[in-house]
C-alpha cells in the first residue's frame, strides 16, 4: 500500500476538471430531456385515445428491457452505419434520454393517476379548463408523489454516464482510462475516479432527500408560491385580529 499513490495527479488536474464538467453536462442535459420526454409519454399513457396509449406502452416496454449499453452502441455506431452520424455528446445524451424517459414515464404516470379524481372535479367546479386543472391542481400533487423515484433516477443517471466510456465521451471514466494507459496504475486511478463519483452522488442524493422532505412538509419551493403563502398568512392574521377585537368589545359591552 505504501506505493499506491504514485500517479502525478497535478499533471492531470485540468483534464480531470474538464472531464468532470463533461460528466455534469451529460447529466444535466440528459435529465432535462428525459423528464420532458417522460412526461410526454406518461400523458400519452393516460390518454383516452387507445392508439396513443399503445404507442406509449410499446416505447416504454422496449426501452425498459434493453440494456443502456446496447442503446449507446445503437445510437453511436448503429446510426452511423445507417448514414446518420452523431457526435459523441449528442449520441450520449440521446441514449440516456430515451433510456431514462421510459422509467420516468412510469413514475410520472403512477403519480398522475394517484391524484384523486375529486381534485379534477373540484377544478372543474372552479371553472378551470383541462390545461388549468392539470397545471394548477393535478401536477403540483403529482410532483410530490413522483419526487422520490425521480430523485433516484437522477442519481442513477449520473452514475450511468460512466458507460459512455465505451464511445470515448471524454467524461470521468474515459479520462480515468487514459490516465491508466499512461501510468499503468489502474488500482489507484480507478479508486480516485470512484471517489470522485461518490463525491458527486452522495451530496446530490442528500440534497434531493432534503428537497423531498420539504415538499412533503408542504414548504413552497417557488418564489411565487412563497409570496402567495405569506399573503395568505397576513390576511389570516388580519382576520384573526379583527375577530379577537370584536370578541373583546362584545365582552366589554356585556360587562
Amino acid at each position: 500500500m505504501s506505493g499506491l499513490f504514485q500517479v502525478p495527479w497535478s499533471d492531470y488536474q485540468s483534464d480531470l476538471l474538464d472531464a468532470l464538467g463533461r460528466t455534469v453536462s451529460y447529466t444535466v442535459v440528459s435529465f432535462v430531456g428525459a423528464v420532458l420526454l417522460g412526461l410526454a409519454v406518461a400523458l400519452l399513457r393516460i390518454s383516452k385515445a387507445r392508439p396513443l396509449r399503445v404507442l406509449a406502452a410499446v416505447y416504454t416496454e422496449i426501452f425498459k428491457n434493453i440494456p443502456l449499453l446496447a442503446i449507446i452502441f445503437l445510437t453511436y455506431f448503429g446510426l452511423a452505419s445507417a448514414g446518420l452520424r452523431l457526435d459523441v455528446f449528442t449520441a450520449g445524451c440521446l441514449s440516456l434520454v430515451v433510456f431514462y424517459a421510459a422509467y420516468l414515464s412510469e413514475i410520472f404516470r403512477s403519480a398522475i393517476s394517484g391524484v384523486h379524481a375529486g381534485q379534477t372535479e373540484a377544478g372543474e367546479a372552479l371553472g378551470l379548463g383541462r390545461v388549468g386543472i392539470f397545471v394548477h391542481v393535478v401536477l403540483p400533487q403529482a410532483v410530490r408523489q413522483a419526487l422520490p423515484g425521480t430523485n433516484t433516477m437522477l442519481v442513477d443517471l449520473l452514475k450511468s454516464t460512466s458507460l459512455l466510456v465505451t464511445v470515448s465521451a471524454a467524461e470521468l471514466m474515459s479520462e480515468g482510462r487514459l490516465i491508466t494507459s499512461a501510468t499503468f496504475r489502474a488500482l489507484e486511478v480507478y479508486l480516485v475516479i470512484s471517489a470522485v463519483y461518490f463525491a458527486l452522488c452522495y451530496p446530490l442524493s442528500q440534497l434531493l432527500l432534503l428537497l423531498e422532505r420539504k415538499v412533503r412538509a408542504g414548504v413552497p419551493l417557488s418564489p411565487w408560491r412563497r409570496r402567495r403563502v405569506r399573503a395568505a398568512r397576513a390576511l389570516l392574521a388580519v382576520d384573526l385580529g379583527v375577530g379577537l377585537t370584536a370578541e373583546l368589545k362584545q365582552k366589554e359591552t356585556a360587562a
